[in-house]
This record gives structure tokens, sequence and C-alpha cells, in this order.
């Protein structure tokens, strides 16, 4: 081998581990999307654990009045980063990262405590088929939004947060639009998309099998943790973990 080639192979190399190096480090976009009834500052200690990691979070805000306006809220923010995004989604929130999740810029999915539906599939069909263990949801009188009954919020929703946190969240909730949650997805992201998941054992909201069976045949990364619905709240530093390991590898 002469030192022509050897040069030229030793700048290939040099490059490609550069080259390898860059796209390592690359995910560096988290963009959170909160689930039904609670809000996007729930998210707060997460957020803060993830860019002391070097992270650039940002949290949609999306209206919960039908899938389509939450996806369209969801991209909204996608507009804005710059590189490619980790999208991670909670509960409802599952539905909008699974059809916003197809564009090119998002490199993967972290779902938490969340529903991860194929085509076809709508948060009802899934929520029907393996009831959780709460039973607090009511509709409003209008009978177009859906709540959870206060007094049963900690129980369902938070029961491993501070009784005066729950109590917030319950007087704060976001109502969620009976359409949004009727809606079907199109195809969904994780086909063509590495995803990882939360289950959150302890969860009354989303059945815990559920969860799983979900997650399983989707191929999802799985992690249990032993929390209610309001995992990302009462657990940050394991979710800001497996948000942490979804970027790295979906970089790879």
């Amino acid at each position: 081998m002469n030192r022509r080639t050897i040069a030229a192979l030793a700048i290939a190399f040099s490059t490609g581990v550069i080259a390898y190096a860059a796209q390592a480090a690359e995910v560096k976009n988290i963009v959170i999307v909160h689930g039904a009834l609670a809000d996007g500052s729930g998210w707060r200690k997460a957020t803060e654990i993830l860019e002391r990691r070097g992270f650039n979070v940002t949290i949609v805000q999306e209206p919960i009045t039908s899938l389509a306006d939450d996806v369209a809220a969801t991209n909204r923010v996608l507009d804005l980063q710059e590189g490619p995004s980790l999208l991670v989604g909670h509960s409802y929130s599952g539905m909008v990262i699974t059809e916003a999740g197809n564009r090119p810029d998002v490199a993967g999915l972290v779902y938490v405590a969340a529903f991860q539906p194929k085509k076809g599939e709508s948060l009802l069909d899934l929520a029907g088929s393996k009831p959780p263990a709460g039973n607090g949801i009511k509709q409003t009188k209008d009978g177009k939004y859906l709540y959870l009954e206060p007094s049963a919020f900690a129980n369902d929703f938070a029961a491993d947060l501070p009784r005066e946190d729950a109590a917030f969240l319950a007087k704060s909730q976001v109502f969620a639009s009976k359409d949004a949650f009727a809606a079907k997805v199109g195809e969904p992201a994780w086909k063509s998309k590495k995803s990882w998941s939360i289950v959150a054992t302890q969860d009354r909201s989303i059945n815990p099998d559920l969860e799983r069976n979900m997650a399983r045949r989707a191929g999802s990364q799985i992690t249990e943790i032993a929390a209610s619905h309001a995992v990302f709240a009462s657990q940050p530093e394991k979710v800001a973990d497996v948000i942490e390991e979804a970027a790295r590898q979906s970089a790879e």
C-alpha cells in the first residue's frame, strides 16, 4: 500500500470519525407535548434537569380542541427548532406525536404513560379495549368536553404527588374535546422512527397493561417506573434519563 493510499484512508477515517461524532451529538432539541387534563407547567422539573444536561427544551401548549389542531400546534413549535428534534408525548399526546412525528426533522419518539395508536385507532378505541382503574372522567354540560372530577383527581391522576400539588392540578386542569379523543390517526410515525415508552405501573388513568401492549406492538424500548399517571412530575429524574438516552440513540 503506497503512501498516497494510506493518506487517503487516514483522511477518510478521520472524516468519518468527525461526522459520526457530530451525528452522535446532533439531537439536542426536546419538544414535549403535554397530555389532556394537565398543561405543560407540570414538566418544569424534568425540563430543568434536561436543560442542565445540555438540551434545548420546548413545551407545546396545545389547545386539545381537536387532534388536527394539536398536531398543528406541535408543528408550529417544531418549525422553530434548528436541527432534529426528539418528540415527547404524555397521555393523550401520544396520539399527537404519532401524527406529528412523521416529519423528517423528528429523530425519535418518547411515549410517557401515553397512548400509542396504530393507523385507524382513536383514544376512545384504545381506552375502551382495556379500561383503567380510575373512573372519574365527566363531561361538560354541553357534552363537548371532558374533565376529571376534582375529588377523584389525586387518586386517578397524581396519587404520588403531594396532596396540595394534586389539588392545584385538579383546579387548573385542561378540559379535552371529545372530538380530539374520537379522532383516528393516520400512518403512525413509530413505524419509521425509533421509539421509547415509559409505562407508569401505578397508572389509574391509562391501564398499565394497555401501555405495555401498545409499546410492544410498536417495537418501542420500554422502561417501567413505579408511578402514577403524573410520572413526569413525580419522577422527573427517571423520565429525564429515558429522554436523554432516547436523544442519544436517535442520533446513532
